[in-house]
């Protein structure tokens, strides 16, 4: 009798899957589990938020005998503006080395409205204010984009898109505005308050 129990105890326990899977050989509904972590995205190679930690380096001046390169080329990447921009893998501002000898971004009287007394660089980003390429402002200061990057500017919100200003080491009185959104950059002159 114990023996017959036994095999009996057995033969429910052994039943007890399968009546979970009411009967149709489906796995037994249990709680749900999470679904896997999706593999993360791709980090766009332009703009998204990303701030450069630092400008660009002054571009070495060319040998006397190498021929002068033409200005500007900002040779198309897959993903990548067709405008100066800075690669968010690192930090590499295209289009900039290009640029130094650009007569476009000579200005006669460097700083002629002065230097602009506020804060550059990574950690100080400024709300654009209204205007437009040709004067804008934040702050209470006012800038403009030098006439060679109008083109580049297109896209850019220039009643709330962030920049972050950065000194341009190659042509003297311009500064770098970085659009944080766009990844995108234009050489640009303070003229004032």
């Amino acid at each position: 009798m114990k023996r017959m129990l036994g095999l009996l105890t057995v033969a429910v326990l052994s039943a007890t899957p399968v009546l979970a899977q009411g009967g149709r050989g489906e796995p037994a509904r249990g709680p749900a589990r999470a679904p896997a972590p999706a593999k993360p995205a791709a980090r766009a190679p332009v703009g998204g938020g990303h701030i450069p930690p630092r400008g660009p380096v002054r571009t070495p001046a060319p040998a006397r005998s190498a021929p002068q390169r033409p200005a500007p080329t900002t040779a198309h990447i897959e993903g990548h503006p067709v405008a100066p921009h800075v690669d968010v893998h690192n930090n590499a501002w295209i289009g900039h080395d290009t640029r130094r000898n650009e007569v476009g971004l000579r200005l006669s009287t460097p700083w002629a409205h002065g230097r602009f007394g506020g804060e550059i660089g990574a950690g100080h980003i400024y709300r654009l204010g209204g205007g437009d390429r040709a004067r804008f402002g934040f702050d209470g200061v006012f800038w403009n984009v030098a006439a060679v990057d109008y083109g580049y500017t297109d896209g850019w919100l220039w009643n709330s898109d962030d920049i972050t200003l950065y000194p341009d080491p190659d042509h003297p009185g311009y500064y770098l505005a970085y659009n944080v959104r766009l990844g995108t950059y234009v050489h640009v002159e303070y003229l004032g308050d």
